[in-house]
């Protein structure tokens, strides 16, 4: 997982194609286990918080990288529980950089 989050999300270019449902199980796999590939379409993830406060505390460090990285998740705030969805939008499919974003979180 530590060479992937090294890398830098790249922009995606016009008439990129979205990865391969096997380019995307080998990238997932570099991965922590606790994020799910869903229909090769996105990345999720959850975690828990023992309080709103360290919940939001959190999507502000995340938020952060992906200021850093020019690359935006999804996420989903709520008391003592975050969730963030990662793929590249203008493509509506998944990226080297979504599973980049990815590992960068896991570093927090």
């Amino acid at each position: 997982m530590g060479e992937l989050s090294e890398k830098a999300c790249i922009p995606c270019r016009d008439g990129a194609e979205p990865l391969s449902p096997v380019e995307s199980q080998k990238m997932v796999s570099l991965l922590n286990d606790h994020w799910a590939l869903v229909e090769n379409h996105h990345l999720e993830r959850e975690w828990s918080f023992p309080n709103f406060a360290e919940a939001l505390a959190y999507v502000v460090i995340l938020g952060g990288i992906c200021e850093e990285e020019g690359h935006h998740a999804d996420f989903e705030l709520s008391w003592g529980r975050v969730s963030a969805v990662i793929y590249t939008h203008k493509i509506d499919g998944l990226t080297e950089s979504d599973f980049i974003l990815a590992a960068k979180f896991d570093n927090v």
